[in-house]
Order: structure tokens, then C-alpha cells, then sequence
């Protein structure tokens, strides 16, 4: 099974991108680094799943948790996440409302409000 993460900034707005596979094993590491990168940036925050296989519930809960550390300081989240199978989970979940949905970088750039 694969997985990674690694920096995958937006404009402006500094973000990563998950590749593979996000199931219980690999949740803590995904922790990690989203924390991470949100503890060291500013402004609006970018996860890219495009290139994302599968997600379980844990790895959505991750996401909710990134979702409410940047809420805690006012910061946007903007999620790629293009249509298919792990999107699907999204809206199954019920938890697609919850976040700001993109099909692409470009849409996502796009929606991007520069920080003051």
C-alpha cells in the first residue's frame, strides 16, 4: 500500500498533498504532517487528495481535525478533492458540506482570497 505526503502549496496559501492510500494504519503519520505544516504557515490552507486512492473514516477525521485547528485562528481550508471514489466518501459520510470541495488546483486557485 502507498502513501505519502509532501508540500503542496497553492499561490499563496501553503498546503500538502496525500497520495495513495489513508486507512488506520497511516492515519498518524498523516497527523503529523498536516499538523505540522498548519503550525508552521499562515492563511488559508490547501490538502490536496487528487492523487488520493482511498480514504477511510479515520482519514476523515484527520481532516476534521485539520479543519478545526485552522478554524480555531480564522484560517480557511480548501480541499482538492476531484469527483470519483474518494470524493464519494465525502458525500456518503455527509461531511462534504463541511468542508470547501475543489475538482481541481485551478478551481481551488481560482477561489484563493489573497492574505492580507
Amino acid at each position: 500500500m502507498r502513501f505519502e505526503v509532501d508540500d503542496a502549496g497553492l499561490r499563496d496559501a501553503p498546503g500538502v498533498a496525500v497520495h495513495g492510500e489513508v486507512d488506520l494504519h497511516v492515519v498518524p503519520e498523516l497527523e503529523d504532517a498536516i499538523e505540522a505544516a498548519i503550525r508552521k504557515s499562515v492563511g488559508a490552507f490547501i490538502i490536496d487528495l487528487s492523487d488520493l486512492d482511498f480514504i477511510d473514516s479515520s482519514g476523515l477525521q484527520v481532516l476534521l481535525r485539520a479543519r478545526a485547528l485552522l478554524g480555531r485562528e480564522d484560517r480557511a481550508l480548501a480541499v482538492v478533492c476531484p469527483y470519483g471514489p474518494v470524493r464519494r466518501v465525502f458525500e456518503l459520510s455527509g461531511t462534504s458540506e463541511l468542508f470547501a470541495l475543489y475538482g481541481s488546483r485551478e478551481e481551488a486557485a481560482a477561489a484563493l482570497v489573497p492574505a492580507d
